[in-house]
């Protein structure tokens, strides 16, 4: 009998992780199969209920209902509670527990360009106060990354953020312009927006004429594979990632809390750049 795992959504159509990790099962010839399950709004608890019920022996949750599916689980890790979202499930012998694979996710990717010793040491620029922003920041700080800013049009959205984690980091919200005019100060500069974005390719976030050499800046974004932002920074000696990596590895993180086995990233990877193929700029 083959075992179940799945992900839900509103709306999940679009979701790429049934092709990821049902690839990832094919290839460690594991006799289970991913779905996407269409939750309405206002069914999350029915839903988790059913998980429970039919065996499901995991489950990724994404927008709109990373937050309104803490409340139905038996127990979340800290960092998860910190954030304010779960985008894992676990089903343990009938126990849930939720979990947060977004800011590792991101983190791990980000490791291939900075040792988790550097990044701890860094100035870390954090552009936006979302909950990708949320989860990053948080992450980055349960780390031990001493230094991060945010720079966010809305004070309160970054203050909320910085105010609410539960780890020791400095941190200042930046104004644009203020953060324009600092960008040299930055080790990390990390675009958690949608800023630039398929279709409105020719946007940015906030210029870079500031940065220097060797800097990493890192977009969330994979649609197109290099934004303006990123585009632009290399432009000026800076070394870029865009945010497959990000996908793939949160992906990974959840793959490996389910059965045990840590997956070929770089195989994700490929798989995910062939899927998005026709479908960026």
């Amino acid at each position: 009998m083959e075992k179940v795992y799945g992900v839900m959504g509103n709306p999940i159509s679009h979701s790429m992780s049934p092709f990821m990790h049902n690839d990832l099962f094919d290839y460690y010839k594991l006799k289970a199969r991913y779905h996407a399950f269409h939750v309405k709004n206002g069914d999350v608890g029915t839903a988790i209920k059913g998980m429970k019920a039919l065996g499901i022996l995991g489950m990724n949750v994404t927008i709109p209902h990373k937050l309104a599916v803490m409340e139905y689980l038996d127990e979340i890790e800290e960092v998860a509670v910190n954030i304010g979202a779960v985008n894992t499930i676990v089903n343990d012998n009938g126990k849930l527990v939720g979990y947060n694979t977004d800011g590792y996710g991101y983190i791990r990717a980000l490791n291939e360009l900075i040792s988790t010793e550097e990044l701890q040491n860094a100035n870390v620029l954090l552009i936006g106060a979302g909950g990708a922003a949320r989860a990053i920041y948080i992450s980055l700080s349960a780390l031990g990354v001493k230094n991060i800013d945010i720079v966010n049009r809305t004070r309160e959205n970054a203050e909320a953020i910085i105010k609410d984690c539960r780890y020791v980091v400095n941190s200042s919200h930046l104004s644009i312009p203020e953060a324009e005019e600092k960008m040299d100060r930055y080790n990390v500069v990390i675009n958690t927006t949608s800023v630039g974005m398929h279709p409105h390719t020719e946007e940015i976030p906030l210029s870079v004429k500031k940065i220097t050499p060797e800097t990493i800046v890192s977009d969330v974004i994979y649609n197109p594979f290099q934004t303006r932002f990123l585009q632009e920074s290399s432009q000026l000696g800076a070394i870029i990632q865009n945010g497959i990596g990000m996908f793939v590895y949160q992906g990974a993180l959840a793959f490996e809390k389910w059965t045990g086995i840590f997956p070929d990233t770089k195989r994700m990877e490929k798989l995910v750049a062939h899927i998005l193929g026709g479908k960026t700029c």
